[in-house]
């Protein structure tokens, strides 16, 4: 049983620009890593393996109907309510293993959204197909989720694509890696690790090649401007114009010329042909197409010491659940992180100290963990009705994390990766005083990650995150806020340096 890709071409409808040409691998039973950058079509290959996307050219061979899991959360999946009605032991060991309630079926808005991908991702694998394609299965979730996760992915028999950031489920799950450069894509063995090696070794082959190949044409151009003078001199020389008719001597010395020089403008031609072709074989050579990565977040540093403040209060999570806070304040140089497990209320808490902001004078830049759809949608049209000027400076920011403006501008809808990058070059423009970020590095690819650490780490403002990544909170917080789960039906919170 296998998937099979042949010479197919693919571009979004009013595109400039296709996604895919000639794109042809064939891979078995185990899962396949599909690694590429935000926009770089890897949610679009999921799509075309499965069917719901019909190449413009090429074929496709499917050994069997697929499922997709997809990155967003937004609605219940179709089959949970069967799932957790089933009593049967492949059942009742999945639910297990995903940590799986009884309710969650009829409390899908009040579940934290890593509780909801454990969810789709248990639908998933019930209902056993041949062919499966995960989007960003460890978004939002903590560490036990995400071991919880690997445990149930690793189980599973079929022919598997797994779309994914995260470096160590790469490496522990994968046998071979997609990388996608588009409009093309390259096959590796082994996990993410291995693959990026060789992808570095092959890119610096290919530049050495490239350097080799350019400084033959550069010799070549110089040989060929000095043939061409050559042959310019020579074709001087052999000219009788300006010769008095009688001055038999004159002409008797252009006739030697003529007989010495017969051969300069055949080696020119030589040269101008071998020229040509190291011309060709430099061109041939692919270099993979390379943004300059790095921005820099303004914004101020508020004029008064304390921006907002919280009493010792109970938050209400739902299910007769609740977030105990003890009285909490933000200054305005603070850099605090939140940390939790999936389900302890970091969201809400957020989201009440970003309405706070509402009765104040300070500027708030707030990017939630999670955006619908529609949203999505929307935010990029209020991009595009942006100023030129304000427009401008946008998009090369979002260059500078590591998308491509002119294929997102295009797109119908951003991935959500395109859109934090799209959110948060509006928040550098806005010079808030306090930036909120809810689980920033979600579905951000690898070097956007590390272009946000650096901006952030010189940014003036002050700074207010929720993250499961202890390496972004570790260059990044100063003071950390810990949910950890206190009496029945309660978490609660506790501050302490970092």
């Amino acid at each position: 049983m296998f998937l099979s890709l042949k010479n197919v071409d693919f571009a979004y409808e009013n595109s400039q620009e296709a996604v895919f040409e000639n794109l042809t691998f064939t891979i078995g039973q185990g899962w396949t890593g599909v690694v590429g950058a935000n926009g770089s079509g890897k949610s679009t290959l999921l799509r075309l393996a499965l069917g719901e996307l019909s190449p413009a050219k090429g074929q496709i061979h499917q050994p069997c109907p697929g499922l997709y899991c997809e990155q967003r959360t937004d609605s219940a999946p179709d089959g949970l309510r069967d799932l957790l009605d089933d009593w049967r032991p492949e059942a009742q060991r999945l639910n297990q293993t995903l940590g799986l309630r009884p309710d969650w079926a009829c409390r899908w808005e009040t579940l934290s959204h890593g509780e909801r991908k454990r969810a789709q991702i248990a639908v998933m694998l019930h209902q056993n197909p041949g062919l499966l394609a995960v989007d960003e299965p460890t978004n939002h979730l903590d560490h036990k989720a995400a071991k919880q996760v690997w445990q149930a992915l690793k189980l599973f028999q079929g022919i598997g694509l797994l779309v994914s950031h995260d470096r160590e489920l790469l490496d522990d799950l994968c046998g071979q890696c997609l990388f996608l450069t588009p409009p093309g894509t390259v096959l590796r063995p082994g996990g993410y690790s291995e693959g990026a090696t060789e992808a570095k070794k092959e890119a610096l082959a290919a530049q050495r090649r490239l350097t080799k190949a350019s400084r033959e044409v550069a010799r070549l151009q110089k040989e060929f401007y000095i043939r061409r003078e050559q042959t310019n001199k020579a074709e001087r020389q052999r000219s009788k114009r300006g010769i008095p008719r009688k001055d038999r001597d004159a002409k008797a010395k252009v006739d030697a010329a003529r007989v010495a020089d017969s051969g300069s403008g055949q080696r020119m031609r030589q040269v101008e042909g071998r020229l040509e072709l190291a011309i060709e074989k430099r061109s041939e050579i692919k270099k993979k197409r390379e943004f300059s990565l790095g921005i820099s977040i303004g914004g101020a540093q508020a004029q008064k010491r304390i921006l907002v403040s919280l009493e010792e209060q109970r938050i209400p999570l739902g299910d007769d659940n609740y977030l105990w806070i003890p009285a909490l304040f933000i200054q305005s140089d603070d850099r605090i992180g939140i940390q939790g497990p999936n389900g302890a209320g970091k969201s809400t808490l957020v989201r009440r100290i970003a309405d706070g902001f509402g009765r104040t004078s300070h500027k708030i830049a707030y990017i939630p963990q999670e955006i619908d759809a529609a949203r999505s949608r929307r935010v990029l049209e209020d991009f595009l009705k942006l100023p030129n000027d304000r427009l401008g400076r946008a998009m090369t920011l979002v260059r500078r994390l590591g998308s491509d403006p002119a294929r997102l501008l295009q797109s119908a809808e951003p991935s959500p990766g395109e859109l934090r990058k799209l959110l948060i070059a509006a928040c550098i423009q806005d010079d808030p005083n306090i930036l909120i970020l809810d689980e920033p590095t979600n579905h951000m690819d690898l070097p956007s990650i590390e272009c946000l650490e650096n901006a952030l780490e010189d940014c003036p403002m002050a700074l207010l995150m929720v993250s499961h990544d202890r390496r972004f909170l570790g260059k990044l917080a100063k003071q950390i806020w810990t949910i950890q789960k206190g009496r029945e039906h309660a978490w609660e919170l506790y501050s302490r340096m970092a």
